[in-house]
């Protein structure tokens, strides 16, 4: 099963930090790659390359000018799970969603959802019925349906990593990388 997630309505004006934050935690919680859509972004795409570049891990990073499209176009593919406050609840839906063999492609807004998005999805999963980041439903939803195997997950081809330790900050890598 892969995992890929869909960034709803980018602007870059208001939502730079938001959408490289919400990519490289899809990359770190084991999401393969991330479509996202609004205002084209060069420098959101640059951000998230670089950072594969130095921390390893196949990725892939890809603009759709239509979500609509782009939902259509996933599900003769796979499965389509919207992340939001108003679906099903996490803790029932999950079963059933990692239960499924299907590719899964993971909605998550920004700006005002598209009520297509809601009867398009296969899912519409609540994490928490409470306001909060698509950042931080996207890090609790992959980590339940992972089963926190992500935590465990070795980036190929990292020139830097993180050497764990109980106090201070250790970054190794190839020489001229640190």
């Amino acid at each position: 099963m892969s995992i890929y997630v869909l960034r709803l309505g980018h602007r870059p004006a208001r939502d730079k930090r938001i959408t490289s934050h919400l990519m490289l935690t899809a990359r770190a919680f084991g999401a393969s790659g991330v479509i996202y859509t609004g205002i084209r972004d060069p420098k959101v795409e640059e951000t998230v390359r670089r950072a594969c570049a130095d921390w390893g891990g196949p990725f892939s990073v890809e603009y759709a000018d239509d979500w609509r499209g782009a939902i259509k176009q996933w599900k003769r593919r796979g499965k389509v799970i919207h992340l939001t406050m108003y679906g099903l609840p996490i803790q029932e839906a999950i079963a059933a969603i990692r239960d499924d063999p299907s590719d899964k492609l993971l909605a998550v807004g920004g700006a005002k959802v598209p009520g297509g998005v809601y009867s398009l999805a296969d899912w519409n999963v609540a994490v928490t019925s409470q306001p909060h980041s698509e950042v931080s439903a996207l890090a609790v939803f992959l980590h339940e349906l992972l089963e926190g195997a992500e935590l465990d997950k070795v980036f190929e081809g990292a020139r830097l990593w993180v050497v764990p330790q109980e106090r201070g900050k250790r970054v190794e890598g190839a020489p001229g990388t640190v």
